[in-house]
């Protein structure tokens, strides 16, 4: 393997790779910059850049923290380190030099020390060092590991995060066959995301600290089978200490089985350090509500919050609390928009956010004496977080053609500057494809934005092949995105032409248009998708006989309903990870909020209309009608859309003699997260549309 690896690499270009020293034993993995023999992307290429996390500004606000994440392809695996670079610029150093991957890197308050997550000594546990990285020093020994922390502002006592055991698994239950492999359930929701349930919850513990030692913990969620963070992706953002360590704010959804299956109803308690009670202070609040961040007097609490429950993508509202009389005010009443990202600003009275607006993600300001909410930024870009740093902005910013770095922002102009170059070498090298914004008429006549993105050497006399991006979600955004899989400058350097529409059913054009989609799933979004790609086919330049169509999770679904309903006009699909039947999808999903909502209830209530024509948008009802070459892909931990939605998509073309591949990832889940894994999928992703498109 590791001669083969280094055999791809070569092909692609010439590089020599430094390992630098650790101490004198470790060793981590820090790139030098590729020297590229094409300045058009390549998969090895895209695997190659740093990609960039977890930005934290230093209490006296001068300095900037941030990992930064490179892959070893050869080893499969990644390498972390924490980088440090003044907020007035200048070279950025890496301050730390092991193999341990840290994370979860904080200032301590008092800016003497950084607390970071490392598991440098065989479990994971909190560490801490010098801000210029010496003096690594292991601070707490706390038995299992950890996986979350945060110091209290006054420094005097820390929370972390600890997965306790609760439920008896098969051997508790049965000592006597200690051999025996087996799970008896008695209720759902024994599987989630990409994992089973391992009879484990994530509870939150609250130590003494002091002068780099850490107590004793107590659980404040002793014997609850509830999980803060909650599962799968929730994290530190969902925990936050008041300004006077007096309490700790959480998020929670204090439910289990099929009614945790069946809502999205999460709350925000309040934990009062001195008497150790827990109060819901979102009770009666019945979608999401989380991600919490008290003002910096600790008179208000801000969050984000949903209305309905069992409904994933509900206007993200902005609501603001008064502590001390409980008033709870939703500021967004008349901003049809979403809110993510709080940060309050240094004087309390003012709030930043992200919010997407026509297909891009900017930074908004809400004066909360007036109720005003100002844009900030205009551009084509996503920014992705932000906060105030002195009277300026440090936020994180991508687009579809620069993977992330930190920014500068200027909030009175808009106006950024770059203060991080992680990629700077590698994208010094390479040509991008146009990227351009168009606004297409549907069916119906609304408006409809679309990126068009163009090969990096784009001749408008030559005619090229044209790929249609359908987005997954269904509700996820189609804004100025880097990924390193959907990559649309990669499709691009392949010399396709790629169009990406924002159709029925994404936000940031209001909520009726991102709610249009569910129930109706083969409905106007479908004829929202064929537009934007008979427009772009217009174009003397485009090859209307050589037409795509590709997507994941949701976008893999409308691939394989296209499938049965384009009217021949693609020559190739690739859908990865698409729901294929809905009946079999609604009792083997793990979610049961998600299909509820989406497709209005279950295939046997015969009485409702609504579910019943959800059904017959099930795209294993056109399989009749399918005669174009398709791949699907799948991950075997895929728990959402379960793997036998991909297998029995591949079956029924094998069957019906449509020409048919599976790419299959036994450890994979609804993505693709391993190096290697990912340059394969890149691989035979294009190798396929080439030999249908090419």
């Amino acid at each position: 393997m590791k001669n083969i690896a280094l055999l791809l690499f070569a092909a692609f270009w010439v590089v020599s790779c430094t390992q630098k020293e650790a101490g004198q034993a470790s060793k981590n993995y820090v790139p030098e910059t590729p020297r590229l023999s094409s300045d058009v992307m390549t998969p090895e290429v895209l695997w190659s850049f740093g990609r960039l996390g977890g930005a934290q500004v230093s209490p006296d606000g001068t300095t900037v923290l941030y990992t930064v994440t490179y892959y070893n392809i050869e080893e499969n695996k990644s390498y972390r380190d924490v980088y440090s670079i003044p907020v007035s610029g200048g070279e950025a150093v890496n301050i730390t030099n092991t193999a341990a991957n840290e994370y979860n890197v904080l200032w301590r308050p008092d800016g003497q020390k950084i607390g970071y997550l490392s598991a440098a000594s065989g479990s994971v546990q909190l560490w801490e060092m010098n801000p210029d990285g010496s003096s690594q020093k292991q601070v707490s020994d706390i038995e299992g590991g950890i996986f979350g922390f945060q110091y209290a502002p006054d420094q005097s006592k820390i929370y972390y995060l600890k997965a306790v055991k609760l439920d008896d698994d098969i051997h508790d239950l049965f000592p006597d066959l200690p051999k025996a492999n087996a799970r008896l359930e008695n209720d759902i929701m024994y599987r989630h995301w990409d994992t089973w349930h391992d009879y484990t919850y994530n509870h939150i513990f609250i130590a003494d600290y002091e002068n780099g030692k850490v107590g004793q913990g107590t659980d404040i969620m002793a014997g609850e089978r509830f999980d803060s963070p909650m599962k799968p992706f929730g994290g530190n953002e969902q925990i936050v200490w008041s300004p006077d360590s007096k309490t700790l704010a959480y998020v929670c959804k204090k439910k289990v089985g099929l009614e945790y299956s069946l809502s999205t109803n999460s709350d925000i308690y309040l934990y009062d350090t001195a008497n150790g009670q827990t109060s819901n202070f979102t009770e009666g609040m019945m979608g999401y509500d989380q991600n919490p961040v008290f003002s910096p007097d600790g008179k208000y609490l801000a969050w984000e919050s949903m209305e309905r429950d069992g409904y994933e993508s509900d206007k993200n509202r902005l609501f603001v609390a008064d502590l001390a009389n409980g008033e709870k005010k939703d500021y967004t009443l008349n901003f049809d928009q979403n809110a993510h990202g709080l940060n309050w600003s240094t004087d309390g009275k003012s709030i930043y956010f992200i919010s997407d607006i026509h297909a891009t993600d900017e930074i908004y300001h809400l004066d909360l004496a007036a109720g005003n909410f100002t844009r900030i930024t205009d551009g084509i870009h996503n920014y992705q977080s932000v906060v105030p740093v002195g009277n300026q902005l440090l936020a994180q910013k991508v687009s579809m053609s620069h993977p992330a770095e930190l920014y500068l922002v200027d909030p009175n102009t808009g106006t950024d500057k770059a203060l991080t170059a992680v990629n700077k070498g590698i994208l010094d090298q390479l040509t991008m494809g146009k990227v351009e914004k168009r606004w297409i008429t549907t069916s119906d006549d609304k408006q409809m934005a679309v990126w068009v993105i163009y090969p990096p050497h784009f001749d408008p006399n030559k005619k090229y092949p044209a790929l249609l991006y359908n987005q997954g979600g269904p509700q996820g955004t189609v804004s100025q995105f880097w990924s390193y899989r959907w990559n649309f400058q990669m499709m691009a350097a392949n010399n396709y032409i790629v169009v990406a529409p924002n159709r029925r059913g994404l936000p940031g054009f209001g909520q009726e248009w991102n709610e249009q989609i569910s129930k109706d799933y083969g409905g106007q979004n479908i004829k929202d998708l064929l537009t934007a790609i008979d427009e772009v086919a217009k174009e003397p330049y485009v090859d209307e006989t050589k037409l795509g169509a590709v997507g994941a999770s949701y976008g893999g679904f409308s691939v394989m309903y296209l499938a049965g309903n384009h009217d021949k006009r693609f020559s190739a699909f690739i859908a990865h990870d698409g729901i294929f039947n809905f009946e079999h999808m609604y009792t083997s999903t793990e979610e049961m909020w998600f299909v509820n909502f989406d497709y209005g209830g279950a295939y046997w209530d015969k009485e409702n209309a609504a579910a019943q024509r959800s059904y017959t948008f099930s795209p294993h009802k056109y399989i009749q009608n399918w005669d174009t070459p398709i791949l699907i892909v799948q991950g075997e931990k895929d728990y959402r859309v379960p793997p036998e939605q991909g297998m029995a998509a591949f079956n029924a073309a094998v069957l019906r003699g449509v020409p048919a591949q599976m790419l299959y990832f036994p450890e994979e889940n609804h993505w693709v997260l391993q190096p290697q894994n990912g340059i394969l999928w890149q691989r035979v992703f294009f190798n396929w549309l080439d030999k249908w498109l090419k």
